[in-house]
């Protein structure tokens, strides 16, 4: 790019102190230049303190029981994506970008490792697989996506999802991802299918809240536009969840 834009970090004005983690962790697929990787360009001064980078030969990750291009999720992302699957797929080098960090009440490590991300792409990177959100993309998608003036949207960041339920005409809407933020994510289960859009417009604004800092407590009542009842949230969860790989908030759709 000959005009890099700066990745612009956001205060996180709900924020409290707390030992909740954040963890970041990225896949970056190329042939890389022995250079320094150009992060600065980016308005990233380099990956955050508790953040690695490390550089593998890719024939040496296929036998990795966590190697993401095999099995069902390397099906999906190769019918989801598959031009940038196929990039991915011929790179002889990997870099995998990892690590927790404390809870933060602003976004600067997230800057600096998107930062880190672009500036591969700029010395040799072809696609980037962010396992947290079940995406890959080939280098000219992926900057599409982040690098925009004045900040990606946070709902770049996340995966909002909506399933079918055992229950006909209901619907289960929930996220992954909310771990970059330290948060958890989001489950509203029994969405009437008359209530999809408002569900998720829901949901968007819960981890818009949560992404801002925003904690949510054991039996809070929230608001729901419609329902004069509102919701109730429960807590549940944990990083061993085989669902969330995460803590997450629960809401049932009033009846």
């Amino acid at each position: 790019m000959s005009h890099p834009i700066t990745i612009p970090a956001w205060q996180r004005p709900h924020w409290r102190a707390s030992d909740e983690k954040i963890l970041l962790q990225f896949y970056v697929f190329g042939k890389f230049d022995a250079v320094r990787v150009p992060s600065q360009d980016y308005g990233s001064p380099g990956l955050p303190a508790g953040l690695t980078a490390t550089s593998h030969r890719h024939a040496d990750l296929r036998s990795w029981d966590g190697y993401p291009l095999k099995g069902a999720m390397g099906r999906m992302y190769k019918a989801d994506a598959p031009q940038a699957y196929q990039r991915a797929l011929d790179a002889p080098e990997v870099m995998v970008v990892r690590g927790t960090l404390e809870d933060s009440p602003a976004t600067g490590y997230l800057r600096d490792t998107l930062g880190v991300l672009a500036g591969m792409l700029g010395v040799g990177g072809v696609a980037i697989l962010d396992p947290q959100i079940l995406s890959l993309l080939d280098a000219a998608a992926w900057r599409r996506h982040y690098l925009i003036r004045d900040g990606a949207p946070i709902r770049h960041h996340l995966l909002i999802l909506c399933d079918g339920e055992s229950e006909p005409g209901r619907s289960w809407i929930h996220t992954r991802g909310m771990r970059k933020f330290g948060r958890p994510d989001v489950s509203i289960h029994h969405v009437p299918d008359a209530a999809i859009d408002r569900a998720g417009l829901l949901c968007e604004q819960l981890v818009e809240l949560q992404a801002l800092g925003a904690h949510f407590a054991e039996g809070q009542r929230l608001d729901v536009e419609g329902v004069s009842a509102g919701a109730v949230v429960r807590l549940g969860g944990g990083l061993e969840d085989p669902q969330f790989n995460n803590s997450f908030v629960e809401l049932t759709w009033p009846t």
